[in-house]
This record gives C-alpha cells, structure tokens and sequence, in this order.
C-alpha cells in the first residue's frame, strides 16, 4: 500500500502524507502541510473533548478511561496500584479489517 503512494519504507509519516497530497492532488507543499496539520489538530480536539472520531472505511478512534488497579511489577513481584487513566483505542472498520485479512 504505500508503494501506492510512493513510499518506499515501512513507517507512513506526516511527511509522506504532506509528499502525496503535493503531488496526488497538486497542492505547493506549503499548502499541504497547512492542510495536513488542519486535519491533524481536528482529529487531536475532537478527542480532548472526549469525542470519538470516526474515519468512514478506515475506523474509529476514542478516548476510553481506564480504572485504577492492582498490578505486579515484574522485576520484583511486589504488588503494585496502577492509577487512574485516559488511553486512545482504536478500532478498525470492517473494510479495513477485510483488506487486510485478504492481503
């Protein structure tokens, strides 16, 4: 898929994205990287309201809370209060889930 979009690595950047809406859709790179952090900073609001975004064909991202709790460290094995928190989850959209499956 990113060779689609004419990147030859593994890790898609916002770069990259800058890069293909320059050259895909004709925009100066100024333009594109104005355009590119728009989108970005709406997505970014959107879940410090804690609001869901939902990218149709793609997935939905949201803020979920999580509870506090018991834990262990690892190294020691003493028992441990994990605290309170905010985590980003994602879930993929079906038609992605399927592409990918079938890739």
């Amino acid at each position: 898929m990113l060779e689609e979009v004419g990147i030859d690595h593994k890790t898609l950047t916002k770069a990259d994205i800058v890069e293909h809406i320059h050259r895909k859709i004709g925009f100066s790179k100024k333009d594109s990287a104005e355009i590119c952090e728009k989108v970005f900073e709406a997505i970014k609001k959107t879940l410090e309201r804690g609001e869901f975004v939902k990218l149709s064909g793609f997935g939905k991202f949201e803020v979920k809370q999580k509870r506090s709790r018991r834990g262990r460290n690892p190294q020691t094995g003493q028992e441990i209060e994990i605290t309170a928190r905010k985590v980003l989850s994602f879930k993929s959209s079906q038609i992605l889930r399927k592409k990918l499956i079938d890739s």
